[in-house]
């Protein structure tokens, strides 16, 4: 049960230390703000006595359909978002998936470490660190299983038993990796567009993806054929023309086409439509690209809010093999996507190295990403033979032409993990629960229900 004092410490270690600062209701919905301090990196007999701490943050949410003390003996349900790199959601009354899960849980939103409220990674924070190998090494620690490894201890710390866990997009991942490792704190899976390759170099990932993307560009194009124009024509004006972001770098052919984001979802793909659309102006000195459409741009292509999405992205596939910025070396096989091509290709996801050249708020973590694409001894992140004889009940989302996970990968690994039940639909992309997400949760929370 949480504790009731808003300043009240748990815990008799420096690692295990646990605080709840503020609490807050509103709008239906109850919130508690979590604080744990934990071991940056874990030890396997669990002490985490010695060594560095770090903090990382929860937020809590119940609804005020249960009393206080009922929302306190309330199974928890913990939420794994996507990423890397990504803090927990900030929501303001109960809707969607949050709403469905509400009647049966208390939800508890973790800002994975090195975002949000956790101890932040940022390249002023990582100058602390060190030089850029030390700034590397640190980082090293900022993937799905030290994720993982948090949430198992603040399981323990918050005196829960095994618990549920909803992962969506790399929050599946993560789930993949939870399973692996701490199958014992887990009552039950459920995931949404995040079924990652097992094993297998990251190219494999990029070849899959870039396939996917290019048939949702001509998707997207066979609904707007003008927009075809229209990115050629802002393509080639890029070319010719010099026109800069409000934060003050020059926006290049290649960092225009990240606008390709919006391409991996229901409810966003349309309003790619309304960006293009005020992309140019009249001016004196003839069209220009507008100030309403540079600034629109400027939030789809700054990785200012969240640098460790880039410096630590393709990480997540490696294995005990080196990246080396696998996407940029597969790109050579998709010349459609190349900012030269005659009509160029909206991009997805991908992370090339010219972002932390290109980009000012990763320019100071070129270094650092050019180190973590070099190294080749990255430990496991999934155990298949623990997931072949896996026992925790697990329902998976995949969506058919999600262009960020494949849906023939995820399948792959669907059928590596026993007792995993694959939901299979063409009905939504990758941001699914964002289009439908009570029903996406009340389906998939039934299918591992049903099987007990």
């Amino acid at each position: 049960m949480a504790d009731r004092n808003p300043n009240q410490t748990t815990g008799g270690s420096a690692a295990g230390v646990h605080r709840v600062r503020a609490r807050h209701e509103f709008r239906g919905l109850r919130t508690a703000e979590h604080y744990f301090t934990v071991p940056l990196v874990h030890v396997p007999d669990e002490s985490g006595t010695a060594g560095e701490t770090i903090t990382v943050f929860a937020r809590e949410y119940s609804s005020t359909d249960h009393t206080a003390d009922e929302a306190a003996g309330l199974p928890w349900l913990l939420f794994l978002q996507g990423g890397p790199g990504g803090r927990g959601n900030r929501v303001t009354s109960l809707s969607g998936w949050m709403k469905a899960a509400a009647k049966d849980f208390r939800i508890l939103m973790l800002d994975q470490r090195g975002t949000g409220l956790s101890t932040p990674v940022e390249p002023q924070s990582l100058e602390l660190r060190g030089d850029a190998a030390a700034q590397a090494e640190y980082l090293t620690h900022f993937r799905a299983d030290s994720i993982v490894a948090d949430a198992e201890y603040i399981r323990r710390v918050l005196g829960s038993g095994p618990w549920s866990v909803l992962g969506q997009s790399f929050g599946g991942f993560c789930a993949l990796t939870y399973l692996s490792f701490a199958p014992q704190g887990l009552r039950e899976v459920l995931i949404t567009g995040g079924l990652a390759p097992l094993h297998g170099p990251a190219d494999r990932v990029y070849q899959a993806t870039f396939h996917r993307v290019a048939l949702r560009n001509a998707e997207y194009f066979s609904w707007y054929p003008e927009d075809r124009e229209a990115v050629t024509r802002i393509a080639r004006h890029l070319d010719r023309n010099a026109e800069y972001l409000a934060s003050g770098e020059r926006l290049t052919t290649e960092r225009f086409q990240m606008i390709g984001s919006f391409l991996g979802g229901n409810t966003r793909v349309d309003a790619l439509h309304y960006l293009l659309e005020d992309a140019f102006i009249d001016t004196p000195s003839g069209p220009r690209l507008s100030e309403a459409f540079l600034e629109q741009v400027r939030s789809l292509v700054s990785r200012a809010a969240n640098p460790l999405y880039a410096v630590v992205h393709e990480s997540i596939y490696g294995q005990g093999e080196a990246t080396n910025w696998a996407a940029w070396r597969v790109l050579e096989d998709h010349p459609e996507f190349k900012p030269d091509a005659k009509e160029p290709l909206l991009t997805g996801e991908m992370v090339y190295p010219w972002y932390f050249e290109q980009d000012p708020a990763l320019v100071p973590l070129r270094d650092v990403a050019e180190q973590l694409a070099a190294k080749k001894d990255w430990k496991p992140l999934y155990s298949p033979e623990q997931l072949a004889a896996n026992t925790v009940p697990v329902a998976a989302a995949v969506y058919k032409d999600d262009i960020y996970v494949d849906h023939d990968l995820s399948l792959e690994t669907a059928a590596a993990v026993r007792g995993l039940q694959p939901w299979v639909t063409a009905d939504f992309h990758h941001d699914g629960i964002g289009e439908d997400g009570e029903g996406i949760f009340a389906r998939l929370l039934g299918m591992v229900r049903a099987v007990r």
